[in-house]
């Protein structure tokens, strides 16, 4: 019984430090992709969307506001397409296919996706 026990404590233990590295990486995904969405050398997005984020100065107007996006976009694979080629939807969008046309990896394009759908 001591052994069972023991190496439940021991699975337990595993696993919670599991989860805490997962949350860290998630943490660290989010960081990446608000450092991409306000990068001027990257994704730039704040060129173009607001977004209520305490670091955002001066953001742009030309394109939708960055909130709700849980409610705007339920599935987030349906974010990620719209970032990667916002033109396959409207090919007269002025957004930059990100992905289609390399501006952003596919990494990178995760992290943004990460970051804004927490607006």
């Amino acid at each position: 019984m001591r052994k069972l026990i023991s190496t439940l404590a021991i699975t337990g233990l595993t696993l919670g430090v599991s989860a805490t590295a997962v949350a860290g990486s998630h943490g660290d995904m989010i960081k990446e992709g608000q450092d991409v969405y306000h990068g001027k050398s990257r994704g730039n997005c704040i060129a173009c969307h607001e977004i209520p984020d305490p670091i955002a100065n001066q953001a742009g107007n030309q394109g939708p506001m960055i909130i709700a996006m849980k409610a705007r976009y339920p599935n987030k694979a349906e974010l990620r397409a719209q970032i990667w080629d916002a033109t396959a939807k409207n090919p007269l969008s002025i957004m930059p296919p990100m992905g289609k046309h390399n501006i952003l990896t596919e990494d990178e394009i995760d992290a943004v996706v990460e970051y804004i759908y927490q607006y």
